[in-house]
C-alpha cells in the first residue's frame, strides 16, 4: 500500500505529546502531516479550509473534548484516538474510531494503527458495494448503521454490549449475542465461543484452541472444533 498517502492532523493540548506523534507521522512513508492543533475549537475552524484523511485525536482537552469536536463535524475523517485514559474505549467505538492508542505511544503500536487506517482507506475508495449484498442494521450512538455481512469479521460479547469488528471499523452496541446469532445466516456465521461469533469466510487458520482472522487470535471452544471443521469443509 505504498502508493497511499494519508493527509494527517494531530490534535492534543500537550505540546510534548503532539511532537511525539508528529515525529512518528514524519517517519512513516504513508503519512503526510498537514496540520497540528492544541484544542478542539482551533481544529474545528482549521478543518474548514483543508482536506484531512486521518486525525490523531486526544480526548481530554480544555473547553471542548475530542468527542465534542467530532459531534460538530459534518464530514468526519478517520479517527485514531490517542489518550492516557482507557475508560473512553467503549465510547470511542461509537464514533467509528479506526483505533484507540494509549499514551505513551509505542512505535510498533502506532504502526499497527496505521495499517488499519490504510486498509480502511483502501476499502472506502474501492467501487461501491452492490445494493443486493446482504446486510443488517444495528443501532449505535443513536444511529442505525448498515453492516454488510461480507465485511463483518466477527462479533464479540462485552458484558451488556456487543462489539462489531468489520474490515473498515469497530463499534459497540447495547445488545446480546443471542439476538445477532439468530439473525445472521447460519451457513456464513458460527458461534465458536461463548463470547464470539465469526464470519466463516474470514477464517484463515485454526487449531484446537484458537481461530485466526486477519492476524487476530480468537478463542475456540473445545467442543466447537469439529463443528467448525465441518462448516469450513462444506463451504
Amino acid at each position: 500500500m505504498e502508493e497511499i498517502l494519508l493527509k494527517c492532523a494531530v490534535v492534543d493540548d500537550s505540546r510534548l505529546q503532539r511532537l511525539s506523534i508528529v515525529k512518528l507521522i514524519k517517519d512513516h512513508p504513508n503519512l503526510k502531516l498537514v496540520a497540528e492543533y492544541n484544542n478542539a475549537i482551533e481544529t474545528k475552524n482549521g478543518l474548514l479550509d483543508i482536506d484531512i484523511d486521518l486525525i490523531f485525536l486526544d480526548i481530554e482537552m480544555p473547553i471542548l473534548s475530542g468527542f465534542e469536536l467530532l459531534d460538530g463535524l459534518h464530514n468526519q475523517p478517520q479517527i485514531i484516538f490517542v489518550t492516557g485514559k482507557t475508560k473512553y474505549a467503549y465510547k470511542a467505538f461509537d464514533y467509528s474510531a479506526t483505533d484507540y492508542i494509549h499514551k505513551p505511544v509505542r512505535k510498533d503500536r502506532f504502526n499497527d494503527a496505521i495499517i488499519k487506517a490504510l486498509n480502511m482507506y483502501k476499502l472506502k475508495n474501492q467501487a461501491t458495494t452492490p445494493d443486493d449484498e446482504d446486510f443488517i442494521f444495528v443501532k449505535s450512538n443513536l444511529k442505525n448503521r448498515k453492516i454488510y455481512l461480507n465485511r463483518l469479521k466477527y462479533i464479540q460479547a462485552l458484558g451488556d454490549y456487543v462489539k462489531f469488528v468489520t474490515d473498515e471499523n469497530n463499534f459497540v452496541v447495547l445488545s446480546t449475542m443471542k439476538s445477532f446469532e439468530e439473525e445472521l445466516p447460519k451457513d456464513k456465521f458460527m458461534r465458536t465461543h461463548k463470547s464470539y461469533i465469526v464470519n466463516l469466510d474470514k477464517v484463515e487458520h485454526y487449531n484446537s484452541k484458537n481461530i485466526e482472522i486477519d492476524g487476530e487470535q480468537l478463542p475456540l471452544s473445545r467442543h466447537k472444533k469439529k463443528e467448525l471443521a465441518e462448516a469450513l469443509s462444506s463451504m
